[in-house]
């Protein structure tokens, strides 16, 4: 079945290839945050080893389908060839660390809100906090496309599908951590699954954007990559971690990221 989704997304613009991926990124988004017609809440410890899940497929997807790659298409060697992906790498970080101190918003697990000072309501700051986390997921995915339309020859449709689906993957739990908190505080079930599903709503906006910028600038693809890694990397130092970690299920979190890695890998090197 992956063979022939490649196949098709082989034949079709790339572009719109990475609209289909990100529209399929948010779908699971969807189907996770679907989970609140089902349950009012979630049992935390479930929780807590999801999130850590979606750490170990973040890191993997960092390492083996961005990093890699942007050393790889990267000219010179030894020092020369890895500076556009550091360069890259602490550019991603660094914006993603400036969001984080302006943008307001609350994580699941944590009571003090972030950024700067704000009469949002709750819901609202747990909705943004979700919203964060998939922008430099959409932009990866896209990005990987469009080095593909860019005619990278160490890019293929294969490598961004695999991404895709890692993608995929860990924001099932992240829409279940959207939509059960929101439940839990009184949001009627509609409602709940609604913003839940819309925190992903991002992804293919980025997706699309992170491909055309790369078609259209294509020097800037190994910075593109490592700045889409070093933004992911953050999220999962900076939020997912000491989220998954909050309720002291460390033990549980720590098997998910490990599981979440392993699987990662596995998918990128197997398939890709």
């Amino acid at each position: 079945m992956i063979e022939s989704i490649i196949s098709y997304l082989e034949s079709i613009d790339p572009i719109v290839a990475a609209l289909y991926a990100t529209l399929f990124t948010w779908l699971v988004t969807a189907l996770g945050a679907a989970f609140v017609f089902l349950f009012k809440e979630m049992n935390k410890n479930v929780l807590d080893g999801m999130l850590g899940f979606t750490g170990g497929v973040m890191v993997a997807a960092s390492v083996w389908s961005l990093l890699i790659p942007a050393i790889d298409m990267s000219e010179g060697t030894g020092f020369i060839q890895v500076v556009p992906a550091v360069v890259g790498f602490l550019i991603g970080a660094a914006f993603l660390f400036s969001i984080d101190k302006v943008l307001p918003h609350l994580h699941i697990n944590f009571k003090k809100v972030e950024g700067v000072k704000t009469p949002w309501q709750k819901t609202t700051l747990m909705i943004l906090a979700i919203t964060l986390h998939n922008i430099p997921e959409g932009l990866a995915v896209g990005v990987l496309f469009g080095s593909v339309a860019a005619g990278v020859p160490e890019a293929t449709i294969a490598g961004a599908v695999i991404l895709a689906i890692g993608i995929g993957l860990q924001n099932f739990p992240e829409g279940i951590a959207v939509a059960m908190p929101l439940r839990r505080m009184g949001m009627s079930r509609r409602k709940s699954f609604f913003y839940g599903q819309a925190s992903a709503i991002v992804e293919p906006i980025a997706g699309v954007l992170g491909a055309m910028a790369v078609v259209t600038f294509t020097p800037i693809l190994p910075y593109a990559l490592a700045f889409a890694a070093g933004a992911m990397i953050f999220v999962v130092v900076e939020e997912v971690i000491p989220e998954a970690q909050q309720n002291k299920n460390s033990d549980i979190a720590t098997i998910g990221f490990i599981g979440g890695f392993i699987l990662m890998m596995t998918l990128d090197v197997a398939l890709g």
